[in-house]
């Protein structure tokens, strides 16, 4: 992990297209302001965690859900044709 000290003000340039800005300093909190294009997915760390949690479980939901498929397939097999044949 690189570690950098910035002052207020100061920023970080990660390659050419993401700057880093400290915006303000309040005790044990630090602001700080991303200018990256909008393409570019950013959260905050507890935020991105909450986010995986949920894709995994969303994951597993398919799984879940078989028994449902197995009966819904039963049923569409059970129903009758509603083609009916032209009769001239």
């Amino acid at each position: 992990m690189l570690v950098l000290t910035r002052r207020l003000g100061e920023s970080i340039c990660i390659n050419d297209d993401i700057k880093i800005v400290i915006q303000s300093i309040k005790g044990h909190q630090v602001r700080v302001g991303i200018a990256a294009p909008r393409q570019t997915v950013i959260h905050r760390e507890e935020i991105y965690q909450r986010i995986q949690l949920e894709n995994k479980e969303a994951a597993k939901l398919p799984s879940e859900l078989e028994p449902m498929k197995a009966l819904y397939r039963a049923m569409q097999e059970d129903k009758p044709s509603t083609v009916e044949a032209e009769t001239t």
